[in-house]
């Protein structure tokens, strides 16, 4: 008996061994303003994107990756894995009570480190009307969940600087630069590196929250004005090729690095975008010209990239049609690191890890969003829209439906008058969708619609 129960002991032991040693490090980068119009394998013409490219041959490609219209919705919800009307403050802030995937990778045994940009602590400058409403009232990075950290716009609007040339990061707290002669982008990848590859007995979490391509659209270092620093600053949609590029060069270096530190084999690298491409922006996409969605509810503005590449664990060359958005992230990231989500947190999202190994998991039916940039300086132009899609219809709380393309950005409003049963069945069934996912907690924030300025409207 004493030794079967000895057997028992070591079997358990080596379980939980293997189970320690099989958890993945995992690196995830949200770019700042691209949709799938942006990347060739998606179909761009526009841009050359041969290291995301690869990384999409040699793993997963995702073509109903969902995001929100604009930044800190898809930030707040992807940091938390709650739809926006369950948390939503304000435009730029993440409210501080909040627990983000920082704190569940850190419980679940990881080093968690993020770069890149913040913009959740504090948004309005101080002469815009209201704003001592909302300034400072965000979650700062230190209460984030993240061990370390080098951001871009961490604190306040006015002092954050440039995200290019010559940067200013907080880094562990402390003001860094500018830095002349640096590229952000750049100093956002050594940081990164450097946080990945020290040897350590803890798997790592790595959030890069690029700048790129975000405006201002200024050269980078492959430009051929970077020469001259004295243009260094100089702003032109022209130079939005070269960001879109550089974006893709900077992720070729993370891998690069990971393989050389021989980190490669067991680290998940997803690759997302918080919105679609900048409205000023027009590209080719599969034939087309296509206008840049950000900021609006077209699938231009949505419709995001979403690649997942794991040597040895992703077949090659996958390509996944399952519906995924920001709030997915949190669940995924609770199952592969073998944590369960507290009881007390609210979450959305539906894990995708099941995908990732290629197995049917719990595909989502349909994507909800709540959406509502305001208020803030810059959203005056903008407003409320709550909708749900699946892959073939997106129907609004107004009770406006459209058809939408399985493969693009196309989508035609359908009226009454034209609905077969399809697209009857369709609404009735995304509209039960809104109804439940209105029914759960809402901020009281989110209770009452506001003008750019904060006062309801």
């Amino acid at each position: 008996m004493k030794t079967l129960s000895l057997f028992l002991l070591i079997a358990i032991a080596a379980t939980f061994s293997v189970r320690g040693a099989e958890k993945p490090n995992i690196l995830l980068i949200m770019a700042d303003d691209i949709g799938i119009d942006g990347l060739s394998c998606y179909g761009s013409d526009s841009y050359r994107t041969p290291r995301l490219d690869e990384l999409a041959a040699e793993g997963m490609r995702f073509t109903h990756a969902y995001s929100q219209p604009l930044c800190t919705p898809t930030r707040v919800q992807i940091m938390t894995g709650k739809y926006n009307q369950r948390n939503w403050l304000y435009f730029g802030i993440l409210d501080p009570r909040e627990r983000t995937f920082g704190h569940l990778m850190q419980d679940a045994g990881y080093r968690t480190g993020i770069a890149g940009k913040w913009q959740l602590h504090s948004y309005d400058p101080p002469d815009f009307p209201n704003a001592e409403r909302r300034r400072s009232t965000g979650m700062k990075v230190e209460d984030a969940g993240f061990d370390e950290w080098s951001l871009y716009h961490a604190w306040q609007t006015e002092d954050k600087g440039s995200r290019y040339a010559d940067p200013s990061f907080d880094r562990n707290g402390e003001l860094v630069g500018p830095e002349k002669g640096e590229y952000g982008p750049d100093t956002s990848v050594e940081f990164l590196l450097d946080f990945m590859g020290r040897e350590e007995e803890k798997p790592f979490f790595a959030y890069f929250a690029m700048a790129l391509p975000h405006w201002p659209m200024v050269p980078t270092p492959d430009s051929e004005v970077w020469k001259d620093p004295s243009r260094r600053l100089d702003e032109s949609t022209d130079f939005f090729p070269d960001m879109v590029h550089y974006m893709d060069k900077v992720v070729g270096q993370l891998v690069d690095g990971l393989e050389e530190k021989g980190l490669r084999e067991n680290t998940l690298v997803l690759f997302y975008s918080d919105n679609g491409t900048d409205s000023r922006i027009t590209s080719r996409f599969r034939g087309e010209e296509i206008v840049g969605g950000k900021a609006r509810t077209f699938q231009t503005g949505i419709r995001v990239p979403l690649i997942a590449n794991w040597p040895g664990t992703i077949e090659k060359g996958q390509v996944r049609d399952d519906l995924i958005d920001a709030s997915d992230f949190l669940p995924t990231l609770a199952e592969l690191a073998g944590t369960e989500i507290p009881d007390d947190w609210f979450t959305d999202g539906l894990s995708f890890a099941p995908a990732l190994r290629g197995e049917k998991g719990h595909a989502r039916d349909a994507a909800f969003f709540w959406y509502d940039p305001r208020p803030g300086w810059d959203k005056v132009k903008y407003s409320r829209h709550i909708f749900a899609l699946d892959h073939n219809y997106k129907l609004f709380s107004d009770g406006r439906l459209y058809a939408i393309s399985e493969e693009g950005f196309r989508e035609e409003l359908i009226g009454e008058a034209d609905m077969d049963a399809k697209a009857k069945a369709a609404k009735q069934r995304l509209q039960s969708v809104i109804d439940e996912k209105m029914s759960g907690p809402i901020s009281e924030a989110a209770k009452t619609e506001v003008d750019a300025f904060g006062d309801p409207l």
